[in-house]
This record gives C-alpha cells, structure tokens and sequence, in this order.
C-alpha cells in the first residue's frame, strides 16, 4: 500500500471511529442511549459489547417497520441515519471479514463498530502487501465515512492554502482542519503514479497529511506556518 493511500485509509478510520456513535445518537433525536454509542448503561451493568450492539440492531430493524422502540416515546425517526447506520454497519462487518479471509486470519469475533474499525486500522501493514484489497478497503472507508458525514449534516471547515499543487500546478490546495490535512480540490488533477486513485477515481483527491507538510511547504511554495495556522481554522 503506497504511503498515500495507507495515510489516506487511516484519516477515513479514524474519522469514522468519530463519528459513528454520534450517528447512534442521531437516531432518535432527544432520546440518548449509551447502548448505541458503545457506552456501559446504567441500567445494565452486566451487558456487554455484543448485547449493546444487538440492541441497537433491533432498534433498527423495529425503527425501519414503523414500529417504536420499548421504553421510548414516538419521537420523530430519521430513516435516513437508520439507512446510514444499516449500510455503515454491514459495510465494516463485511470489509473486515474479507480482510480477515484474504490475509488468511480467522474470521473476526463480532464487535461494536469502532472496535472493528480499530482492528482495520491495526492490519494496515498487513494489507499494504496487496494492492487490490489495499484500494478497495480505502474506497470502502471513504465511501462509508462520507455516508457518515453526509447523514449527520456535517460541513467541513476549509481554509485556502497559498502556493501551487505540486501535481497539477492549480491554486488548489485546501487544508481541511478536521483532518488535519491538506488536500488538492482540483478534479483534473493528476500524479506520475499509475497506482495512484487519481488515474482511475473521479472522487480522488491527493492528500498530504500532518507529516507530509515540510515537503509540501517545499514543493507548493507554502509555508509551514500557514499550514498550522489554517488547520486552526485561520486562514493567513
């Protein structure tokens, strides 16, 4: 796995791990449950992380056939995060599985999502040994991290980077704080690599993440100092 897409695969992991439970509360508004964010309830203290899970599921299931959920008044569903959540959860349940079954590891124990996620994240070495599966996990998270922001209507924070893309040579480098990254917003924009997602991705953005910022200070025309300003949100 080139360097780029394994720091690529780890931000859409990590933001995933961050986002997903606040999905889990987005699904009955007003109504939190500490089941649905991994948390231990007070009310059941012995429950453990596959009974949370399983709970959450059937809320899901109960939520999609318009019925309401024991304990819970008829508070206003939001079908789109339940349709979020269903597809997140089955997307990592089943991408971990095919990870686990083309490194030749058992099947993986069920778990919560984040601790899925987590485990991706600790076979990232592993994968980098086979390209195909490699672009297909980062394409997988991203898609589902996407999926994530999109249902809980998020909008990034973008600050405009001076200098000049090192690939493209377009004023289009943005650092996007959240992240803590710097991306190139240019759709045409490619690289020398032919391994590259730009080459075959419309949705490829080359990214340079918190390490690759001295280099990209040199090859853009940046500073590093700008960089660590924008990623506080304030643009030099």
């Amino acid at each position: 796995m080139p360097d780029r897409t394994a720091s690529d695969t780890a931000l859409w992991i990590a933001s995933l791990i961050r986002q997903f439970p606040e999905l889990c509360e987005e699904l009955a508004p007003g109504r939190a449950t500490p089941f649905a964010a991994g948390l231990p309830s007070p009310r059941t203290p012995r429950d453990d992380a596959l009974v949370r899970e399983e709970r959450r599921e059937a809320l899901i299931v109960r939520q999609r056939h318009g019925l309401s959920a024991p304990g819970h008044s008829a508070a206003p569903l939001r079908l789109h995060v339940s349709d979020a959540l269903r597809d997140i959860t089955d997307g990592v349940v089943e991408l971990e599985e095919a990870v686990c079954a083309r490194l030749g590891f058992p099947r993986p124990r069920r778990a919560l999502v984040p601790v899925r996620l987590r485990r991706l994240a600790a076979l990232l070495d592993e994968i980098a040994a086979h390209p195909v599966l490699a672009r297909h996990v980062r394409d997988e998270l991203r898609r589902m991290a996407r999926r994530c922001a999109r249902a809980l209507g998020d909008t990034e924070q973008v600050v405009r980077v001076s200098g000049r893309c090192p690939w493209c040579d377009s004023v289009s480098l943005r650092a996007f704080p959240d992240r803590r990254a710097v991306l190139c917003v240019n759709p045409a924009c490619r690289c020398t690599d032919e391994e590259c997602g730009c080459h075959d991705d419309p949705a490829y953005r080359h990214l340079w993440p918190e390490s690759g910022w001295t280099a990209l200070a040199s090859d853009s025309g940046c500073r590093t100092e700008e960089l660590d300003s924008a990623m506080e949100g304030n643009p030099r």
